[in-house]
């Protein structure tokens, strides 16, 4: 009994598939995978260089008194904008103000024996001419004339002094620029000594960062005299300052050194890009990096995934004549993009690889197209 069931049931199967069939219902098959493949040329392509940066004002000036004091007021506050000539902190003026008054008092005093002087020095003048006093005389009131103009001179010279020490009571920015932190209070004494703040220079600021030699000597041809060099750092491309955040900063810089003094410890050389800052958004210290696109000529330029990656070999397939794949180690620069690299050895001009589907290559595997489908990007 079991057995023709079994019978039946096979009958009744073969039944259901004739009929699928007959109803033109296709029957899954089994197909070879397909890729895409791309030939291998030459290019030219754009690589954005990285550097660490930090900026630092075109003029960044530590402000100190030049007179001792008891400091009266603080005129700026922490981060305040401010331009040249703009008062910044202001200390006691009492003592140098009676200075120059003292100075004043002097030299008038001085220019009255220097007029009593010379009354002397020209009626001695005169007698002598008539001969009625000796050239002894003469020349002594002569000499007390030339000391006294000395001495008007010099209390001239202690006005001036005190002037200046009472302007330097009103402390004033050398340069536009931001206020750095200020450490002082009003009522505090001050010296020459002591650091009020620090002014950043900002209308222009420059972003240091450090260059390998090996990049200077790509860059720069060796034997290139200053003058060829000053006029090669002109025609740079712009740099671009990316904030840690991320953001860009929306105004572009131009390299302005390329060398300096090597770092015996790194290797590498300190270099300059000058920022416009209209808009004083830029400040000493921050840290960002420096984007600096450069042009490599007539490279092999392939996709990321057409790379395999094992280990620390890179390898991709390479399409025979007979449509099968052979693994080609090659060593590979990254471009920046996130999307191609640029091959340095393994591949000539004219070699088929494997792009898409890559990954699921083997080695001697047959590589078939979809019909009516491109085989290359």
């Amino acid at each position: 009994m079991k057995r023709k069931d079994s019978v039946k049931w096979f009958l009744t199967l073969t039944m259901m598939v004739g009929g699928l069939t007959s109803c033109g219902v296709d029957m899954p098959q089994m197909k070879d995978s397909s890729f895409e493949t791309m030939t291998v040329k030459k290019s030219d392509i754009e690589l954005p260089y990285k550097f660490s940066a930090r900026m630092k004002g075109q003029n960044d000036v530590t402000v100190t008194p030049q007179v001792s004091g008891q400091l009266m007021k603080i005129c700026v506050t922490e981060g305040q904008q401010v331009k040249k000539g703009q008062t910044l902190f202001i200390i006691d003026s009492r003592n140098a103000q009676l200075e120059l008054e003292a100075a004043q008092a002097n030299l008038q005093a001085a220019l009255a024996q220097e007029n009593s002087a010379k009354l002397e020095y020209e009626s001695n003048k005169n007698l002598f001419d008539k001969k009625i006093v000796s050239s002894y005389m003469l020349n002594n009131s002569e000499n007390s004339y030339k000391q006294a103009q000395a001495a008007v001179a010099q209390a001239r010279a202690s006005v001036n002094r005190a002037k200046v020490n009472l302007g330097f009571c009103t402390i004033t920015a050398s340069v536009s620029g931001i206020i750095g932190e200020i450490p002082v209070r009003v009522g505090d004494q001050v010296s020459p000594m002591t650091q009020l703040t620090m002014l950043s220079g900002n209308t222009t600021m420059y972003a240091e960062f450090s260059v390998t030699e090996a990049i200077v000597e790509a860059m720069v041809k060796e034997g290139m005299k200053a003058a060829e060099l000053d006029k090669y750092i002109a025609q740079l491309p712009e740099a671009t300052f990316v904030m840690k955040n991320g953001t860009e900063y929306p105004h572009k810089g131009r390299i302005i050194s390329l060398t300096g003094v090597v770092n015996a410890e790194t290797g590498s050389l300190t270099s300059k890009v000058s920022f416009p800052n209209p808009d004083g958004h830029l400040y000493s210290g921050i840290q960002g990096t420096i984007v600096m696109p450069f042009a490599e000529k007539s490279v092999i330029v392939i996709p990321q995934y057409a790379v395999v990656r094992l280990q620390d070999k890179a390898q991709v397939y390479k399409v025979n004549a007979d449509s099968t794949a052979t693994a080609v180690e090659v060593t590979t620069e990254d471009t920046g993009n996130g999307k191609e690299f640029i091959v340095t050895s393994g591949l000539n001009v004219g070699d088929r690889i494997v792009t898409v589907g890559a990954n699921n290559v083997t080695e001697g595997q047959k590589v078939l197209f979809p019909e009516g489908a491109k085989s290359e990007k």
